[in-house]
């Protein structure tokens, strides 16, 4: 049995686990918009989208930031799990990577003789943005 004032996070792509602590509240960004949860949220499972997740930590109250890329989500009463395709936390952002991939998928995006998919250019300006978002809150 938890904490009733806390949750358990857990955080983890294909490749890796990022997060598994726990939390005193969770803000996920859904494939319609964010969610935040508290402890003692009703079960749920659904969508993530492209943005910022964060959360505070239960043992130093510290605000934390993962760029997060779509993915599952699944909360329970006292456990958020989130299954991402692409995850990674604000200090390991390459700010540099983010906007020189934010600047091609602009230019892909509005050049349509470069023959990218619009749709697929939209994602990654989406992604890139997502990725400076997160590492501004560092």
């Amino acid at each position: 049995m938890t904490d009733t004032a806390t949750l358990e996070l857990e955080v983890a792509t294909p490749e890796r686990a990022l997060v598994r602590e726990s939390v005193t509240n969770v803000q996920v960004p859904g494939k319609n918009g964010y969610m935040g949860i508290l402890p003692g949220h009703a079960p749920l499972l659904g969508l993530l989208g492209i943005g910022t997740l964060t959360y505070v930590s239960a043992s130093d109250g510290k605000k934390r930031y993962l760029s997060i890329h779509q993915g599952f989500v699944e909360v329970l009463e006292d456990h958020v799990r989130v299954l991402a395709d692409v995850a990674e936390r604000a200090g390991e952002i390459d700010v540099q990577r983010a906007r020189v991939a934010l600047q091609r998928a602009q230019e892909e995006g509005l050049n349509p003789a470069l023959g990218v998919d619009p749709g697929a250019a939209l994602l990654a300006m989406a992604r890139a943005q997502a990725r400076l978002e997160t590492a501004e809150q560092k």
